[in-house]
């Protein structure tokens, strides 16, 4: 198959428990790509096929199948929608060409929908939106449809209107046909019949679509000039309009149903061939150069092109380790050499399968615009890009964020350090979010993670897949030092004893940075005081320090130094003694710039029943938080706040005994604040600890 317009790269992403992986089932019977469809809450979904996964309910890794609707075939990422595995999201929404946003009827626009939003938002994917779960209790399209323009800042074209609410819901009226679709009991998604749309819902219908067309029609002028002068456009004309806007990401195409009573999850696949784009409709990647900065080239979609293909995951199963790629341009068949632009190494292609979740199908040969996976690849990694090696070419890499958690593990036998030094490097390619160190002096393993659910799924894997038995310590928070106070300072180096000596000066300002910009370095030096030759070991001698704080030896972030003036010997000043003053100057000066511990502090957003949200509150407010924001909804209310990570280990617990187990919460990293003093005096006074009983 080579016709690309043919095909659809599409993934679905949404809040956790809005009907991700449901819909994503619905899709796979509806196309007949599966004969029984699996229900999560059975455990027994397709795409959710990690023992850990059916047991919680939750999806945690994306995964790819393929299937057709309408002779298109569509390549499906089904993504988690839990915070702390966001990153699953990002890597899928970078190779992809178009979404689904799934969002709760009942539920709305829910923290991690924003998120996800966000992240579609900067990858520029276009999207259509499905508002799923409307026979649920409390819920109501139009005041979703009023959250994603209010929350969002979205545009969403509203194209069809449900019949009945909550339990009476029984069907859909789609506005482009002004036909009303009504589904019987049998929950059967072919089970429909088509009727006039219901007497009470005409005005209703009517309003709404002519606010659809014209929407539609700004997308073509002559088009909107004819219509305003009473002139009805055609329905292609309009469809023509709706996928110009949709893939101009100008509105968003917004359909509704529940996807677990099969009810309107046609027409959403009928959107994804109408309005989405194919791989030739979306900007290029854009082609960077060895040091990330773009070099204003493209990598044009297309089979004729040299090979262009991105690593987006890496996944170990019981036949050994995959790489998902997703193919830009060119071809790629059995046997071919290909080079990874990053490493520099080539590699021969054995096998490529097309996935369907967890099981595979052979394939010789792939192509522009597909999404496979190659196995047994030995050193690629998420982000790297693989070529031609006539045409060397590096894409656009991914940037993946920083981890604001740890707990120290140790095997409970000496034969499990080695089966988890194996488990622990095969976890790592897969998942880029989770790293690993090791405490050189007490020989413990550092896992550092993004959220206690994040390392809790790490933990078990490494238990019950490579079976490995672990002594698992307190979560830690990644605490960092900054400082407070600008400061002028003069450190000279100088040294000398037999042979050539070593001699390096330098005048430098210490000031605090702008926060998020970590550590910059500038010089203003007229004048030949210091060579411009020494500025990069002056920079690298400070930047080698920046990872051990004069507090408690944590990360030092956002510090600017500005080197002005200095002195040089013309024998005896080297690179290395310039490192070497830099370094001294650090261990100077950082002590008298007022430094300061600073904590991470979390975005959270918490739901609860109106009853307890007087308990909810005083408690966050215990747990040093500041809450932002409450907003009533027909259920609860969710609160949002900022609250110090430190102060969050087992909120979970509690949150569930406040609310008697009706409340949820999700939260994610936000910015590095200050900390009181008698908590920095803590942590302090813990390094100190530490460090003597090492």
């Amino acid at each position: 198959m080579t016709d690309l317009s043919l095909y659809r790269n599409i993934g679905i992403f949404a809040h956790v428990d809005a009907g991700k992986t449901t819909t994503t089932e619905r899709i796979l019977k509806l196309t007949g790509k599966i004969h029984k469809t699996g229900e999560v809450h059975d455990g027994a979904a397709t795409t959710d096929f990690m023992e850990q996964e059916q047991e919680r309910g939750i999806t945690i890794q994306s995964a790819a199948t393929t299937c057709f609707w309408r002779d298109h075939r569509f390549n499906i990422i089904d993504t988690p929608g839990h915070v702390d595995f966001t990153v699953e999201v990002y890597r899928s929404l970078k190779v992809l060409d178009g979404g689904v946003g799934v969002f709760c009827g009942s539920g709305g626009v829910e923290p991690q929908s924003e998120t996800n939003w966000r992240y579609a938002n900067e990858s520029e994917v276009a999207r259509v939106i499905f508002v799923n779960k409307l026979d649920r209790m409390g819920a109501d399209f139009l005041r979703v449809v009023g959250q994603v323009k209010n929350v969002l800042g979205a545009n969403p074209l509203v194209m069809c209107l449900p019949i009945g609410v909550e339990e009476n819901f029984i069907g859909l009226v789609d506005l482009l046909e002004r036909k009303a679709y009504v589904w019987d009991d049998s929950g059967l998604p072919e089970n429909f019949e088509i009727v006039d749309i219901p007497a009470d819902m005409v005005d209703l219908v009517e309003e709404y679509r002519e606010m659809m067309i014209e929407t539609a029609l700004e997308q073509d002028d002559d088009l909107l000039m004819a219509y305003m002068e009473g002139e009805e456009p055609a329905i292609d004309d309009i469809k023509r309009c709706i996928r110009k806007g949709t893939i101009a990401l100008d509105f968003f195409p917004t359909y509704c149903g529940s996807a677990f009573k099969n009810k309107g999850v046609q027409m959403v696949l009928d959107a994804v061939v109408d309005y989405l784009p194919c791989p030739t409709d979306v900007e290029p990647q854009p082609l960077t150069d060895d040091e990330g900065e773009d070099t204003g080239e493209r990598a044009i979609v297309s089979i004729d092109e040299s090979l262009k293909a991105l690593a987006f995951k890496i996944m170990d199963d019981r036949f050994g380790a995959l790489t998902f790629v997703r193919i830009y341009s060119g071809v790629i068949n059995k046997g071919d050499t290909i080079l990874n632009s990053f490493t520099g190494k080539t590699e021969r292609i054995g096998r490529m399968v097309e996935m369907h979740a967890d099981d595979r199908n052979e394939i010789s040969r792939a192509q522009a615009g597909d999404i496979i996976a190659i196995v047994g690849m030995k050193n690629v990694q998420t982000g790297h890009t693989l070529c031609d090696p006539k045409h060397p070419v590096t894409l656009e890499a991914m940037i993946f964020p920083e981890p604001v958690i740890s707990i120290a593990v140790k095997p409970k036998d000496k034969g499990g350090s080695e089966k988890m030094g194996v488990a622990i490097g095969k976890m790592i390619a897969e998942d880029p979010s989770f790293r690993v160190e090791t405490d050189e002096d007490s020989g413990e393993t550092i896992l550092k993670g993004m959220g206690e659910l994040h390392l809790d799924i790490k933990v078990d894997i490494l238990n019950r897949t490579y079976g490995v038995d672990l002594i698992v310590g307190q979560p830690q928070v990644a605490y960092r030092e900054t400082i407070t106070q600008p400061l002028e300072d003069s450190y000279t180096h100088k040294k000398q004893s037999g042979g050539s000596g070593q001699f390096g000066k330098i005048d430098y300002r210490i000031k605090p940075g702008e926060p998020g910009s970590g550590f910059t370095f500038s010089s203003v030096v007229v004048g030949g005081n210091v060579p411009k030759e020494f500025f990069p070991a002056i920079e690298k001698g400070f930047k080698g320090m920046m990872d051990e704080g004069p507090l408690a030896g944590y990360p030092v972030l956002d510090v600017e130094v500005e080197l002005y003036d200095g002195g040089f010997h013309a024998v005896d000043s080297s690179a290395v003694a310039f490192e070497i003053a830099a370094k001294g100057a650090f261990r100077q000066s950082m002590p008298k710039a007022g430094p300061q511990i600073i904590e991470p502090i979390m975005k959270v957003d918490v739901y609860t029943p109106e009853d307890h949200v007087g308990d909810v509150i005083g408690d966050l407010n215990r747990r040093r938080g500041m809450i932002k924001d409450q907003e009533a909804g027909v259920t609860g209310v969710r609160i949002k706040a900022d609250v110090p990570l430190s102060e969050m280990f087992g909120y979970i617990g509690s949150l569930r005994t406040m609310t008697s187990g009706r409340g949820q919460f999700s939260m994610e990293f936000a910015h590095y604040m200050p900390c009181p003093q008698n908590i920095a005096n803590d942590v302090i006074a813990e390094a100190k600890a530490l460090k003597e009983a090492k």
